[in-house]
C-alpha cells in the first residue's frame, strides 16, 4: 500500500495549472490509432473506402473528333494545342493487354506463358492491385513487358472532376514508383472499349489526360474472354483479320482466368507460326519506352507507401487469425463455463453432499485494514453477527484516519486490533496468522461484509483433510451505479462461472480477497502470504495447487464488496489485478515442467488462465473493431448478425450464472453497453500491464476510496454518512 502524498506535492500539482495526458492512456491510443489507420489503408487499396462502381449509360458522339471515332486503337491527345492523333498498330505486330491486375493466382501463370513462347505484351494495372502485389509488377518490368494505368480503384472516370482523376492517376504511378521504380505514359480508362465507343462523355476524359502526359490505348480486338465462353471461342475472337496490327484486350485478374491461360498456351505459338510478333505498345509504334525512371523523394514515397500497403495486409490478417482465435476461445470457454458449471451445482447441491462432518470448532478471521474508516464498522459488526464462532484480529496497517480507533471504540470482546507500520496486505495478513488461534484462518477485505452464514460456509469444506482453501462468492453490493452494475455482472458471470468450472478442474486459480478461508498447516507449509506479486491471493492460490493441497469454492460463503464506482479507481484496481496476475503466472512458471502435483496445476490450470485471463480479454475488442469495420465498409448485415451472435452467446451465459446465483435478471439489460465500453477499458488496462511488464516497470498498491455504504442481508445496519458518496465519473 501507499501513503498519501505529501500535502507540498499536492500543492505544488494543484499550481502547476498544466496536466499531462497520462502515459496510461497515450500507449494504447497510439496503439488504436495505428490499428485503426491500418485498417483504413486496407479498405482504401481493397476499393472499400472511396470506391464507385457506376458505369454510365453510352451518350451521343456528335462531339468526338471523326478521326478518333474512325481511327486506331491508340489516341495521342498529349499536344493541347491542335487536334489529337489516333495511331495504329502495324501489320502482323500484335500488342497484348491485360487489365485489371496483378493477381496473385493468374498473373504468374500469364507471365510464365509469355515467358516461355518469347512474348511480351502491356499490363495496365490498377494501384489496388499493383500496392498489394508489388513483386507481380517488379516481375513484368524486369522481363521487359510494358506496364500502364488502369487508375488506382477502377472507376468510371466521366463521373470524376478533373481533381479526382489527377488523384486515380497519381496514386496509380504512386504504387507503381514503389513497386518497380517507374512511372508510364500509357493509360487505359475503365470500361473502355473500340475507339468508335468513344461518346461526349468520355471524350473529355481522353483529352484530359492527354494533357496531362498520357496516351490514351483502347482496344481494337477483344477477346471477351472475362465472359469465360470457352478457350476456342477466345482463341477465335482475339485472332486478327487479313493480317492487321491488333491490340488485344485481355484480362489476368477480376475473376478465373484459367480459359486465358489456356488460350494463350494455344494462341501464341498459332500466330508466332503465321508471322505475327508480340510486342510491346511502343515497340510496335517504334516509339520511346513508355517507363521513364523514379528517382529521390518520389521513390521513396512510393516504396514507403507500398510498405505501408503490406504492412496493412498482414496486420490485417494477424487480426483476422485473432478475431478467429477469440472467437474458438469465446465459444469453448462458454461452452466449458455452461457445462461445468452445470455439474457443479448440480454435485454441490445434492441433498446427502458433504465433503465430512461438519465443523463446529471457532475459525480465526484477519481482517487487513489501511484507511478503512468509512466501512471499519459495517465489516466487523457483520463478522460479529457470523452463526460461526470467530476470533476477530483487524491489522492495521499504518493507518492514518483512525481505523483502528473505530474498531477498539466498539468494545467487543471477541475483536483484537493489531497495529502494524505500513508495510503493505501481505505483510498485515502474515501478522495476522501469527497471531490466530486456530487453525482454520478466514481472510477478507476490510471493505467487506459478510453474512451471518459465510464463515459456516466458508470452513465446512475444510471436513476433508485435502482441502487447504476455500473461494467464497464475493458479490457487489454497490450495484447502483452504472460502472456497479457492469462489475455486478462481471462478478456474477465472470467470477463465480469461472470458479465452479475451475472447481471441477481442480485448478481454482484465485481466492479472492474479499472472502477465502486458508487450513493454517497449508499456509506454513509453502511460508504464508507471499509479497512478490501484486496479486497475493493468486500467487497463494497457485502456491497452494503446486503443493498438493485441493481448493475448492463454496457458492453460499457470499461476501459483499464494494466495487470501485469511478473509472479512475476502476483502472487503478484492475490494472493492479491484471499486473499482478502476470507475475504470478511468470513465478509459478517452472509448474510446467515439474511432476505430480505441480506438474498438473502447471499444465491444466496455468494454461487455462494465462489464456483466459490474459490473451482472451487482450483479443476480445478484435469483436467491437471489426464490428465498426463491418459497419464502415460492409458487409453491414453479416457484421452485425455475426456480432449479435456472440452478444447472444453471452447473454445465455450471464442468464445461466445470474439464475445459479438466484440474483434478478433485470441489472443483464446493460450488458450490451458494458460489451462495447467496459470491454474497451479493460483492454487497455490489460494492454498497460503487458507495457508494464515487458519494460520491467513496477507497480505500487494504491489505495481505493471507500464510502462504507455496503452491508449485507441479514446484518444489523450501522450509522452511514449519505454525503460520503460521490456520482460515478
Amino acid at each position: 500500500m501507499t501513503s498519501p502524498a505529501p500535502r507540498g506535492r499536492r500543492n505544488v500539482r494543484k499550481q502547476s495549472g498544466r496536466r499531462r495526458f497520462p502515459m496510461r492512456y497515450l500507449l494504447p491510443s497510439l496503439l488504436l490509432v495505428a490499428l485503426l489507420a491500418m485498417l483504413m489503408l486496407r479498405g482504401y487499396v481493397h476499393s472499400e473506402v472511396l470506391a464507385d462502381h457506376r458505369v454510365r449509360p453510352p451518350a451521343a458522339t456528335d462531339r468526338v473528333p471523326d478521326q478518333i471515332l474512325d481511327g486506331g486503337p491508340v489516341i495521342d491527345a498529349r499536344n493541347t494545342i491542335g487536334p489529337a492523333r489516333s495511331l495504329s498498330i502495324p501489320g502482323h505486330r500484335i500488342v497484348l493487354t491485360f487489365d485489371d491486375g496483378p493477381d496473385p493466382v493468374w498473373t504468374p501463370k500469364v507471365l510464365d506463358e509469355l515467358k516461355k513462347h518469347h512474348a511480351h505484351g502491356v499490363f495496365f494495372v490498377t494501384g489496388t492491385m499493383a500496392s498489394r502485389y508489388p513483386e507481380l509488377v517488379r516481375r513484368m518490368v524486369d522481363e521487359g513487358h510494358e506496364v500502364g494505368l488502369h487508375t488506382f480503384d477502377h472507376p468510371d472516370l466521366s463521373y470524376r472532376s478533373h481533381s479526382r482523376i489527377d488523384w486515380e492517376l497519381s496514386q496509380n504511378q504512386l504504387a507503381l514508383a514503389g513497386a518497380a521504380g517507374i512511372r508510364t505514359s500509357l493509360f487505359r480508362p475503365p470500361y473502355s472499349s473500340f475507339a468508335d465507343a468513344m461518346d461526349n462523355k468520355s471524350w473529355p476524359v481522353t483529352r484530359y489526360v492527354g494533357s496531362r502526359g498520357y496516351l490514351t490505348v483502347v482496344n481494337n480486338t477483344d477477346s471477351e474472354d472475362w465472359e469465360r465462353p470457352g478457350v476456342p471461342a477466345i482463341i477465335e475472337r482475339a485472332t486478327p483479320k487479313g493480317g492487321r496490327g491488333a491490340v488485344i484486350l485481355m484480362h489476368d485478374s477480376g475473376g478465373n482466368r484459367s480459359q486465358t491461360v489456356a488460350a494463350l498456351a494455344r494462341f501464341l505459338p498459332r500466330m508466332q507460326q503465321r508471322g505475327y510478333e508480340f510486342t510491346n505498345l511502343t515497340t510496335a509504334l517504334d516509339a520511346p519506352s513508355a517507363h521513364t525512371p523514379v528517382t529521390g523523394f518520389a521513390l521513396w514515397k512510393g516504396k514507403a507507401f507500398v510498405y505501408a500497403v503490406g504492412l496493412s495486409e498482414n496486420v490485417t490478417g494477424v487480426l483476422v487469425a485473432g478475431l478467429a482465435v477469440i472467437g474458438v476461445l469465446v465459444l469453448v470457454r462458454f461452452g466449458l463455463m455452461l457445462l461445468l458449471s452445470f455439474l457443479h451445482a448440480r454435485k454441490v447441491r445434492r441433498r446427502h453432499f458433504g465433503r465430512g462432518p461438519e465443523r463446529a470448532r471457532p475459525v480465526s478471521v484477519i481482517v487487513p485494514a489501511y484507511n478503512e474508516r468509512e466501512c471499519i464498522a459495517n465489516t466487523v459488526r457483520s463478522l460479529v453477527a457470523s452463526d460461526h464462532p470467530v476470533e476477530i484480529i483487524v491489522i492495521d496497517d499504518g493507518s492514518t484516519d483512525g481505523t483502528a480507533g473505530i474498531v477498539e471504540a466498539m468494545r467487543l470482546p471477541q475483536v483484537r486490533v493489531i497495529r502494524q507500520r505500513n508495510a503493505g496486505k501481505p505483510a498485515a495478513l502474515n501478522n495476522g496468522i501469527a497471531h490466530a488461534r486456530h487453525d482454520i484462518v478466514v481472510m477478507m477485505d476490510g471493505d467487506t461484509v459478510f453474512e451471518p452464514a459465510t464463515v459456516r460456509e466458508l470452513v465446512q469444506p475444510f471436513a476433508d483433510p485435502r482441502v487447504g482453501a476455500v473461494a467464497g462468492n464475493a458479490k457487489v453490493g454497490n450495484r447502483d451505479s452504472l460502472i456497479g452494475a457492469w462489475q455486478h455482472i462481471e462478478y456474477v458471470m465472470g467470477f463465480n462461472l469461472d470458479r465452479r468450472m475451475y472447481d471441477i478442474l481442480r485448478c481454482m486459480p484465485t481466492i479472492p480477497g474479499a472472502v477465502g478461508a486458508f487450513r493454517r498447516e497449508a499456509l506454513d507449509r509453502i511460508g504464508g502470504m507471499s509479497e512478490d506479486t501484486l496479486a497475493e491471493d493468486t500467487d497463494v492460490t497457485m502456491a497452494l495447487h503446486r503443493d498438493g493441497w485441493q481448493v475448492v469454492y463454496a457458492e453460499n460463503a457470499r461476501a459483499w464488496t464494494e466495487a470501485p464506482e469511478t473509472v479512475q479507481q476502476l483502472w487503478s484496481q484492475r490494472y493492479r489485478w491484471s499486473y499482478g496476475t502476470m507475475q504470478a503466472i511468470w513465478k509459478h512458471r517452472r509448474a510446467v515442467v515439474e511432476r505430480g502435483p505441480s506438474g498438473r496445476f502447471g499444465r491444466v490450470g496455468l494454461p487455462f488462465v494465462a489464456l483466459f485471463m490474459v490473451v482472451a480479454p487482450l483479443l476480445a475488442p478484435l469483436i467491437d473493431v471489426f464490428l465498426l469495420y463491418g459497419l464502415v465498409f460492409g458487409p453491414t448485415r453479416k457484421t452485425v448478425l455475426a456480432w449479435l451472435g456472440v452478444l447472444a452467446v453471452q447473454g445465455i451465459c450471464a442468464a445461466y450464472a445470474f439464475r445459479l446465483d438466484r440474483e434478478r435478471m433485470t441489472h443483464l439489460i446493460s450488458l450490451p453497453l458494458q460489451q462495447i465500453l467496459y470491454r474497451q477499458l479493460m483492454y487497455v488496462v490489460l494492454l498497460q500491464s503487458w507495457i508494464t511488464a515487458l519494460t520491467g516497470g513496477r507497480l505500487r498498491w494504491q489505495k481505493l476510496r471507500r464510502t462504507g455504504v455496503v452491508e449485507a442481508p441479514g446484518v444489523t445496519p450501522g450509522r452511514r454518512r449519505s454525503n460520503d458518496r460521490r456520482p460515478v465519473a
